[in-house]
């Protein structure tokens, strides 16, 4: 058991680029405990298996695997939103979305699938034939008529795998996550190079929909101090019009 820790915990330690004595100062112990740990000649407490989490920011799922490797029993719970100790953050989520109208708001996963959406949402997305638990990374790949309804399509393309590769890189370079980096690159091809110029302050996303242009920023929520997987992987995009006609074919949309 403690070889198997000492790889998971080399794995992680390499993935956050830090060395044996800056985490050993971090965590208050030796560089050669660390190094022990490491190679299985030392074992970790239940205590120092979580300490060495928190000092690598690894992910709650992960840090289960960190426990299970050392030959202890997982700490965190991975519970779906129907059951009964998750109605109030299941409440939370619902008044977000609901509250949000009549601009658009989704609740999706860690692998960008949606987990719920306002009615907004729903009737843009529809446009798509993307529903609850579709992915958004397969809808920017695979799905006909979204690169031709999205006007600035590369550049949201561009910024989409900027985020999922620093989402990957928190998760330990998540197989899903790397996938959909790749397959946008292959989509964008040498357009993925295209970063020419000063960046604006923030990069719309403009859909096309029978003629009339709908512009987009968005802004991200997370639950917090969450001991829950799902809870903790869960986020909440809200987006906002950028110009004065988005907002009011939203409120036309949205009905009195």
């Amino acid at each position: 058991m403690g070889v198997e820790f000492g790889a998971v915990l080399k794995e992680w330690r390499q993935v956050r680029r830090v060395s044996q004595l800056d985490l050993g100062l971090s965590a208050g112990v030796s560089s050669r405990h660390i190094s022990f740990l490491e190679t299985g000649r030392s074992r970790p407490s239940r205590g120092m298996v979580l300490r060495l989490c928190d000092e690598l920011d690894v992910p709650i799922a992960q840090r289960n695997r960190m426990l299970t490797a050392a030959g202890m029993s997982p700490a965190y719970a991975k519970r779906d939103l129907s059951e009964a100790d998750m109605a109030p953050m299941r409440t939370a989520m619902e008044w977000t979305l609901r509250k949000h109208e009549p601009y658009p708001a989704l609740a999706m996963d860690r692998h960008w699938c949606l987990v719920a959406m306002n009615a907004v949402a729903e009737r843009l997305l529809a446009a798509f034939d993307v529903n609850v638990g579709d992915s958004l990374i397969d809808m920017m790949v695979d799905v006909k008529g979204v690169e031709q309804s999205l006007v600035n399509y590369e550049e949201v393309v561009r910024h989409m795998i900027a985020r999922l590769r620093v989402e990957s890189a928190y998760y330990g370079h998540d197989p899903v996550l790397e996938d959909g980096i790749a397959r946008m690159e292959a989509k964008l091809g040498a357009a993925v190079l295209d970063v020419d110029g000063v960046k604006p302050a923030i990069i719309p996303a403009i859909y096309e929909f029978g003629g009339m242009q709908l512009s987009f920023f968005s802004t991200i929520s997370q639950f917090g101090s969450t001991e829950d997987i799902a809870l903790s992987e869960l986020r909440i995009e809200m987006m906002f019009p950028v110009d004065d006609a988005t907002r009011q074919a939203l409120e036309a949309m949205a009905g009195p």
